[in-house]
């Protein structure tokens, strides 16, 4: 069904890869599981940790999630994945130097699939000029790999860059730097989540919180304010 519904709306690219990855699912010790972003504005869903944390725990040794899309905000990847990719097609319209500055800066590795088309090398160039740009004091200096997936070009040289970066953050603790992080911001998260929800329970549930996102829009108040106001109401 969802695979229809994405041919429907003209989106054979994510329903060629549902088809993929329902071909591979069958294989043993294989677990793919879809996920939208529900909402969430940083790419993954917010259940996305959980599952991580949970193949983790099942001891699998590769888990690999694909966000929705690539853009400035999408950036929530870097604080779940030891290694992230970013795959970029060239022809698609996208300016590497004007776009997704955040998304740049998190890139361990670069991948520019769809090589065999006009315009890769210029992309790969692109690539390098941004990242040229940025600091030379980290241990690990980003990669870029040429690939054709459908063909299976480059993929042995991109799965030896990946096996290259894993043994790069177990040397002078980066890797285990990035699980504090990742620890850190995971917790942050779950704190910030139910400090919210005690305080909306405490001031009377939502609708009080839209009379004050009200107030805002008609300029009555900032929000700076309003927040202040609220966590008044609460004793704050």
């Amino acid at each position: 069904m969802e695979i229809a519904e994405k041919i429907l709306q003209g989106d054979i690219a994510s329903a060629s890869r549902l088809i993929t990855m329902i071909e591979n699912s069958s294989e043993e010790e294989v677990f793919i599981r879809s996920m939208a972003t529900r909402g969430n504005l940083g790419g993954l869903a917010r259940a996305t940790r959980d599952a991580v944390s949970v193949m983790d725990a099942l001891g699998k040794d590769v888990i690999i999630v694909e966000t929705v899309g690539v853009g400035q905000g999408e950036v929530d990847i870097f604080k779940t994945a030891h290694t992230t990719v970013v795959v970029l097609a060239p022809g698609m319209g996208d300016d590497i130097q004007a776009i997704k500055a955040g998304i740049m800066e998190i890139g361990d590795i670069f991948v520019v699939n769809k090589a065999d088309r006009d315009g890769a090398d210029k992309t790969v160039n692109e690539i390098k000029l941004v990242l040229s740009l940025g600091s030379k004091q980290k241990k690990w200096r980003p990669e870029i790999f040429k690939t054709v997936a459908t063909e299976g070009d480059g993929i042995a040289e991109l799965v030896e860059g990946l096996e290259r970066h894993r043994r790069c953050l177990g040397e002078g603790g980066i890797g285990e730097r990035r699980e504090k992080q990742y620890s850190e911001t995971e917790l942050l998260y779950l704190l910030n989540e139910r400090v919210t929800r005690e305080i909306l329970k405490k001031i009377g549930g939502r609708e009080c919180f839209r009379e004050y996102t009200e107030r805002i829009i008609q300029k009555e108040i900032d929000p700076y304010t309003a927040s202040d106001m609220l966590l008044e109401r609460i004793g704050w």
